[in-house]
């Protein structure tokens, strides 16, 4: 595919965002006109009070929902990003360590078992019980990958990768446990965390998320250099001075710590991380520096369209969004595959 100019892919991308933002915004089981928004905004700013329901749906529900979509796209692909760099691999995710699995584990065990649970510790969580107990299996499972596959004081990526593999079978074989244990109100609160949900989005979650991920982020930009040059190979990049040991560790790192945040808040989401970088290569090329960018605003793109098909689709009920970003990322994937001829690889 021809690459198209850089500056156009890009205003392309800023135009598509802010499309699908106002789309999301605007429908829903209550229609929110642009009218409606701006006045929202002007008596939110100014601490007045709403004029219309349109305004408190707006802001209470709908725009918590549509930053925190639009922000855990972003996070997905920019691991998409990373993971794939370090592992020089197109079919890497961001959940391969573990994470997505783990965070799976720890959700699932405080649906089970949530009764063992102090009642002090249940108070001061509250509705953040879960996604804690998200957070903290994601991170343990991320955590049990690196120690596993680090051998002395070098990190095989083949290593990395296998256990990787094993790390989330044991966790999805953990959670498919849990489920069968469960009684069935909450084998289904299992099953509909588990493929991904933003019904549930705060203000709170929106602050913890943007925080966690422009940090992160920041970090991500800095190590497009060196993911650059690690395409030429491990040795190659040694030799042009590349720490490997320390950028395999920030790699992990970051993505252990952005996934488990929105994994914790928003479920288990596949195939945004996967298929997002492919597609941005395919409009802008490999070059790290300008794909992070470009799959930061893909990624919220895809993701904040999925979430808009999932709730949009049999009204009054929603779909996990999960399921449609499977049913859309799967077939796309297997597309980019035959176009890239990975097939025959």
């Amino acid at each position: 595919m021809q690459k198209l100019n850089k500056k156009s892919n890009f205003f392309i991308l800023y135009l598509l965002l802010a499309i699908v933002f106002f789309e999301a915004a605007a429908s829903g089981a209550v229609s929110i006109s642009f009218h409606d928004m701006l006045a929202a905004f002007r008596h939110w700013i100014t601490n007045s009070q709403f004029q219309h329901i349109e305004e408190n749906v707006f802001i209470q529900i709908r725009l918590p929902r549509v930053l925190q979509v639009m922000l855990t796209g972003m996070v997905l692909s920019v691991s998409g990003v990373l993971m794939q760099g370090l592992f020089r691999n197109p079919i890497v995710e961001p959940g391969l360590v573990g994470t997505s699995a783990g965070a799976a584990f720890g959700a699932s065990l405080v649906f089970v078992a949530g009764d063992l649970i102090s009642i002090p510790v249940k108070n001061a969580l509250g509705p953040m019980l879960v996604p804690f107990a998200a957070f903290i299996g994601a991170l343990a499972a991320s955590m049990a990958v690196y120690y596993l596959a680090r051998k002395t004081h070098h990190l095989s990526i083949i290593s990395l990768l296998l256990i990787g593999i094993a790390i989330n079978a044991v966790g999805l074989s953990a959670t498919g446990f849990m489920s069968y244990l469960a009684r069935d109100p909450q084998a289904r609160s299992i099953t509909f965390w588990s493929l991904g949900n933003f019904s549930g989005a705060t203000w709170t979650q929106v602050g913890i998320t943007a925080v966690v991920s422009m940090i992160c982020l920041a970090f991500s930009f800095r190590l497009t250099n060196q993911l650059n040059i690690l395409m030429l190979g491990e040795d190659n990049a040694a030799y042009t001075g590349v720490d490997l040991e320390r950028l395999k560790k920030k790699v992990l790192l970051i993505n252990a710590v952005v996934i488990a945040v929105v994994t914790a808040f928003a479920g288990v989401i596949s195939f945004v991380g996967l298929i997002t970088p492919h597609i941005m290569r395919l409009l802008i090329g490999s070059n790290n520096k300008i794909l992070l960018p470009a799959s930061m605003l893909g990624g919220a793109i895809l993701l904040t369209l999925a979430d808009l098909a999932a709730r949009s689709l049999l009204v009054p009920a929603e779909i996990p969004v999960g399921i449609i970003t499977s049913l859309i990322g799967a077939p796309v994937f297997i597309f980019l595959l035959k176009k890239m001829n990975l097939f025959n690889a």
